[in-house]
């Protein structure tokens, strides 16, 4: 016999459902709107760099720290990036104590592959001593609350984070303190398909009935530089094409708003 709460469950999922079918979402946003997004930025005293995304009642904390190391053997004029994304216990029931979970691993290396592959980072600008120090950026991704898409607030935090970030040099002797050498504004975008439907930014709930979700990363001149399908679900080419064209949208949008006042200012 089910529990009360599995039937519950059930009954919503098939409200949310039935609601989005009819075009219609449980909170009245259109398919294309996301919730109401604030963001935060060096709310962290003790980093380098940091910046706090509220999205609805999502929460991410992201926070840069920068040390000195060697560089890798095949990139010795190079600075070295590390991502780290931690699912905290108190941000959700469903999030446990210890090692990072494949979900959570997943994700960091979705925030990393954008950063990365965009080119955010004048990465040869980190190098101190070629083939002896770099600068070695970490990028940790903390979950303060989980109420769906934290992949795209952990995505805006982090970039954010990284263009207030000013670079140490002082405390190793090499100068005055320098901001980050930035070059480009990755945006990501996930998507959510429950049925033939596509919407932005979903909601918890929305995540919980969906078939497939495809996150897409992209930068200022529209290339992606990154994307990741979660659920087994198949996308069709032209539901592909659509989800792409709308991420673009959708990150144009959200750089314009937040991203290139940023860039501004600092």
């Amino acid at each position: 016999m089910k529990k009360m709460s599995e039937i519950i469950a059930t009954l919503k999922k098939d409200y949310i459902y039935n609601l989005l079918i009819k075009g219609n979402r449980q909170d009245g946003r259109g398919f294309k709107d996301f919730r109401d997004l604030k963001l935060e930025t060096n709310v962290i005293s003790k980093a380098e760099g940091s910046a706090k995304v509220t999205l609805g009642n999502t929460q991410v904390l992201v926070g840069v720290k920068l040390q000195t190391g060697t560089p890798f053997p095949d990139s010795q004029d190079e600075g070295v990036i590390i991502t780290n994304l931690e699912l905290n216990p108190i941000a959700s029931p469903e999030f446990e104590p210890g090692p990072p979970r494949e979900e959570a691993i997943e994700m960091a290396r979705v925030v990393d592959r954008g950063i990365r592959e965009s080119g955010a980072i004048d990465i040869k600008k980190l190098c101190i001593t070629v083939g002896e120090s770099v600068w070695i950026v970490f990028i940790d991704v903390h979950i303060l609350n989980d109420d769906g898409n934290i992949i795209d607030a952990s995505c805006l935090a982090a970039i954010a984070a990284l263009m207030t970030t000013m670079v140490p040099n002082e405390q190793q002797g090499l100068g005055e303190n320098v901001p980050l050498a930035m070059k480009e504004m990755p945006v990501g975008i996930t998507l959510a398909k429950i049925g033939s439907k596509l919407m932005v930014d979903p909601s918890l709930d929305e995540e919980a009935v969906c078939e497939t979700k495809l996150t897409i990363v992209s930068s200022s001149d529209g290339s992606v530089a990154g994307m990741q399908k979660m659920g087994p679900a198949p996308l069709t080419e032209e539901e592909l094409f659509e989800a792409i064209d709308l991420a673009l949208e959708k990150a144009a949008e959200l750089r314009a708003l937040y991203l290139e006042g940023l860039a501004k200012s600092e």
